[in-house]
């Protein structure tokens, strides 16, 4: 997504001038398909520092493994660059307080990429909200559900292992949970967390007597099932990663049934907020379909935002997932569609309901991605509704996911104050107040 955009619609306002990557075979293919891009500098990962000073970089982007995230920000803001990083934030309470620490000391800007808050449908549900017109947020209801394309993914890749991703409240749910934040302009307090891996792995298939099964998706075996990622099918898939195994040896299409997966696939949440609203939440990552639906209350009324990014995954003849069905309509003939869409709807207290109508958006993640690419490489633009994001913004959403975790192993709900995030737990208890 970023090298295609400095290569077209952002080429006059940045240049890649260095860049990393741990697999030099991922880079090779990728800088194939960015002709436009010319020949930046190459170094090492642990060489940021010095590539920053040496190439007089203003600018990083991270879009490395989670667990690495907080080591290569503290890296660029002290070498002196800005820095911008996909979501999470990072995945750990030293994390938290490291980035904090950098921050501070080094005046630099952290910049999260939350391009949820860039989706139009998202943008109508703030307006609505900070225009009061549901009067203050009494509680929120919050039901996301993966399918069996997107989700399943999550255990055939390297965020299966919890250490790496923090698990799905972390890695995933971040999005979510700084969408509440940013909807209701509050601040998480305290969290209950319950789930566990109920459908993928081994045990999981053990009990369903789903047999043996190969140990990754690219495979002429005869044990192969819709559940297998076969990297030969897609040429992006194909080229990123099968290709270059060679180099250090990753696996994109492990078997989602594998044991040794440490994250969950059910998972549910009760959040409390500073000014005494309460969020119930909900993550499933095996669904027959793919999208979410948020319900706020307020003391004037109710708005509820329902959305279907995906009503289907369905499978064609030769085995392989198809997860546009739209594109074969020999295989959905006779089938009643989940219709793809959104709809936004606020009904006030003794009033009839009225639906929001919800400009049309354009790219990935319900359109949110080209405006949140403009803030990046052209800088915000005055925006009433606030959807840039910074390192804070990141903490506030991640510390869910932390606290989360920790009820998951207690059993007991978690105060956020109770967590060790040095400077930014207090910046945290200030915003709260």
């Amino acid at each position: 997504m970023y090298l295609h955009a400095i290569e077209t619609t952002h080429a006059e306002s940045a240049e890649l001038v260095a860049w990393t990557d741990t697999n030099p075979g991922r880079q090779e293919w990728s800088l194939s398909r960015h002709p436009g891009l010319g020949s930046p500098a190459r170094f090492e990962p642990d060489g940021l520092a010095g590539a920053i000073r040496d190439h007089a970089v203003d600018r990083v982007i991270i879009t490395s493994p989670d667990f690495t995230h907080a080591d290569y920000i503290v890296a660029s803001l002290d070498a002196g660059a800005d820095v911008v990083v996909e979501k999470p934030l990072t995945t750990s309470e030293d994390g938290v307080r490291r980035i904090a620490d950098a921050a501070a000391r080094t005046g630099r800007d952290v910049t999260i990429t939350f391009n949820y808050r860039y989706s139009p449908r998202n943008s109508e549900l703030k307006r609505v909200i900070a225009s009061g017109e549901i009067g203050e947020v009494t509680s929120v209801h919050f039901e996301w559900v993966l399918d069996t394309a997107h989700g399943a993914d999550y255990f055939r890749r390297w965020h299966r292992d919890k250490s790496r991703s923090g698990g799905l409240l972390i890695h995933k749910s971040s999005h979510h949970f700084d969408l509440v934040n940013w909807w209701i302009s509050d601040v998480p307090t305290r969290v209950y967390a319950s789930g566990g891996l109920r459908f993928y792995g081994a045990e999981n298939a053990r009990r369903r007597g789903l047999g043996p099964r190969p140990e990754r998706g690219t495979t002429d075996s005869p044990l192969r099932d819709r559940f297998s990622l076969d990297l030969r099918t897609d040429p992006t898939w194909k080229g990123l990663y099968l290709d270059q195994e060679e180099y250090d040896g990753y696996l994109r299409d492990r078997d989602v049934f594998d044991p040794g997966i440490t994250i969950e696939d059910n998972l549910a949440l009760v959040v409390d907020y500073s000014r005494g609203s309460t969020m119930s939440y909900s993550l499933n990552a095996h669904s027959p379909w793919e999208g979410y639906t948020v319900a706020v209350n307020g003391t004037l009324g109710r708005a509820e935002l329902t959305v279907i990014e995906r009503g289907s995954v369905l499978v064609d003849e030769d085995g392989r997932t198809v997860v546009d069905p739209s594109a074969r309509p020999d295989l959905v003939a006779g089938d009643t569609q989940r219709p793809v869409g959104e709809r936004l709807v606020v009904q006030k207290h003794f009033e009839p309901a009225r639906e929001v109508p919800i400009p049309e958006g354009v790219g990935g993640h319900g359109g949110g991605d080209a405006v949140l690419l403009r803030d990046v490489f052209v800088g915000p633009q005055d925006d009433p509704l606030g959807r840039t994001a910074d390192w804070s913004d990141g903490v506030r959403s991640m510390v869910v996911g932390l606290a989360g975790n920790r009820s998951l192993e207690s059993g007991q709900a978690v105060a956020i104050a109770d967590l060790d995030l040095g400077a930014a737990g207090a910046a945290l208890a200030e915003a709260g107040a």
